[in-house]
């Protein structure tokens, strides 16, 4: 069996008084494209420093590849934390060039790849100065691939992009999960993007995991939803109420109720409910859930 590409063992970082991480657990498999989602202030810039090594750990345990040391994890690794930074007056080739002389690693014929891996080609001579912001989200993408990694670790890598550049930094990480093999691992708090790209997922709020699996298995979590409609909706109202598991969550944009049901209560035990109830049913339509309806129900901090 395949060595994990990320494991993190009870990651734990505080600051002062305030627990940024606590207890972290992670596993990530060859080939994930593992979303870490959360609201902002969540702790996962923290908990991705200190995974990469470069904000010291209270407690905890991180292995890439079944390597604990750092030295030899960095070999597997790379990264962009947060918005990256680079010398305006410089090309993106020369800002690279001094990145790999820098880092110890990335061959001219390396260096030359990732350029074209991310769609760079005819401009890694023009000045940074020059670049848009989603261009400048790809030369940090290039410079986290460096060294040819087996691992991607990527701390916001669409934030701040306009609905243009963030399908082209996702098709870009798409195509280098399929075609390289690249396991990538992707903080983000936009669940669209989240939702598109990532083939597993874990749930961060106040540095502690609290929910983890695919898109899939996290939005089947949920409680069902139906929208139930009638022609007297007042009676309609008074007979859900009177349904045990039924919970009514309001108006769908179809005047019709939205309803909870708890797992006990199926979709045909409600309806058979409300005819019992002498309520005419003229629509009970399931509504789909998604990721976002489970962050929002396991969150408690508003996206921004």
């Amino acid at each position: 069996m395949a060595e994990p590409a990320l494991v993190v063992n009870k990651l734990t970082r505080t600051f002062g008084q305030r627990r940024a991480v606590s207890k972290l657990d992670l596993r990530v498999e060859p080939g994930d494209v593992y979303g870490f989602l959360g609201p902002n202030g969540a702790g996962k810039t923290t908990a991705i420093r200190c995974m990469l090594g470069l904000l010291r750990m209270d407690n905890g345990t991180v292995r890439i590849f079944g390597e604990d040391d750092p030295v030899r994890q960095r070999r597997h690794v790379g990264a962009m934390v947060e918005t990256p930074a680079f010398h305006p007056w410089m090309s993106g080739l020369d800002n690279l060039k001094r990145a790999a002389a820098f880092a110890g690693r990335g061959t001219p014929a390396e260096i030359a790849a990732a350029i074209e891996q991310v769609g760079l080609k005819g401009r890694e001579r023009d000045r940074v100065r020059g670049y848009s912001l989603g261009m400048r989200q790809r030369l940090g993408i290039a410079r986290a691939l460096l060294g040819s990694p087996r691992l991607l670790i990527l701390d916001e890598p669409t934030n701040g992009l306009d609905p243009r550049g963030m399908k082209e930094v996702r098709d870009l990480l798409l195509d280098l999960a399929r075609s390289k093999q690249i396991t990538i691992f992707i903080s983000s708090h936009l669940l669209g993007e989240v939702e598109q790209l990532c083939t597993r997922v874990g749930i961060i709020e106040k540095g502690r995991l609290i929910a983890e699996g695919t898109p899939a298995e996290l939005a089947a979590r949920q409680q069902v939803l139906v929208e139930v409609g009638a022609p007297d909706p007042d009676a309609l109202h008074a007979a859900i109420t009177a349904v045990p598991g039924a919970t009514i969550q309001g108006n769908t944009p179809a005047g019709r109720l939205r309803v909870a049901l708890s797992r006990e209560l199926s979709t045909g035990q409600l309806n058979a409910a409300l005819v019992s109830a002498g309520v005419v049913v003229d629509a009970l339509i399931p509504l789909t859930e998604s990721l976002e309806s489970l962050f929002l129900s396991l969150t408690s901090e508003d996206l921004t």
